[in-house]
């Protein structure tokens, strides 16, 4: 069961962010745009469930229903895109419940399989879900002007969590200190010179770095307490 868990969240979060581009993001509304995503969606689910057509069809038939009340009916605010990632969820695990002949579905699949499953899926979600999730966080601070590359500061929040990840779970924590230190040493210049610009970048900057740190102990949690961690890995993922 845990296998096909983990193959249907990576279906999941494949669909919604790394092949959700930005013309499907911006015209969700279109029914064009929406068949599309949704098209994603349905396929990469057949894959984690090995053709299994009618629980793949529930998945979806939810997946559009969520994404239709997310997109036309619930506010552009952090608590709607949390809710709509959790209610995704929810739906995976309540087909899992429905259909408990679908955990026999890889029975040849083995720790290697299972662990790069985990650390895919806490990696997209770290990475490329953080970065909505801070941006509708700083929303309200959406007045404050900012003179810089466009699209540089959603690059560096990609960087940066995905650094943050790639240490932990490395097993190194500490070399998160050096890259608060670098980005602190970087940005002097500007927050030292406007008090709202610096509080904008430090609030941006912790919630960034705390979302990173919350799903990268929570993946590493999962790895450790499922047992899923390949022997000769053990060592170096360790929860501190």
């Amino acid at each position: 069961m845990l296998t096909t868990a983990l193959a249907l969240i990576l279906a999941h979060l494949l669909a919604d962010y790394p092949l959700q581009n930005s013309w499907i993001i911006a015209n969700k509304k279109r029914p064009e745009a929406m068949a599309a995503h949704i098209g994603v969606v349905f396929l990469l689910t057949l894959l984690a469930l090995r053709a299994e057509i009618l629980p793949a069809l529930a998945i979806t038939g939810a997946h559009l229903v969520i994404d239709v009340i997310k997109t036309h009916a619930a506010p552009n605010r952090l608590w709607a895109y949390l809710g709509d990632q959790l209610a995704h969820f929810a739906t995976i695990g309540a087909v899992l419940w429905v259909w408990p002949e679908l955990g026999l579905l890889w029975p040849e699949a083995t720790l290697w399989v299972q662990y790069l499953l985990a650390i895919s899926a806490g990696l997209i979600l770290c990475v490329f879900a953080g970065g909505p999730a801070v941006g509708l966080l700083m929303a309200d601070f959406s007045e404050i002007q900012h003179v810089g590359l466009p699209a540089a500061g959603r690059m560096i929040g990609v960087l940066e969590r995905a650094l943050i990840y790639l240490m932990v779970m490395a097993g190194q924590p500490a070399g998160i200190g050096f890259l608060i230190a670098a980005k602190s040493i970087l940005r002097f210049d500007t927050v030292s010179k406007d008090q709202r610009a610096s509080e904008y970048v430090i609030i941006g900057t912790l919630a960034s770095f705390g979302w990173a740190l919350l799903i990268s102990y929570g993946t590493l949690s999962l790895i450790t307490f499922t047992g899923i961690t390949p022997p000769h890995l053990e060592s170096a993922s360790q929860l501190p």
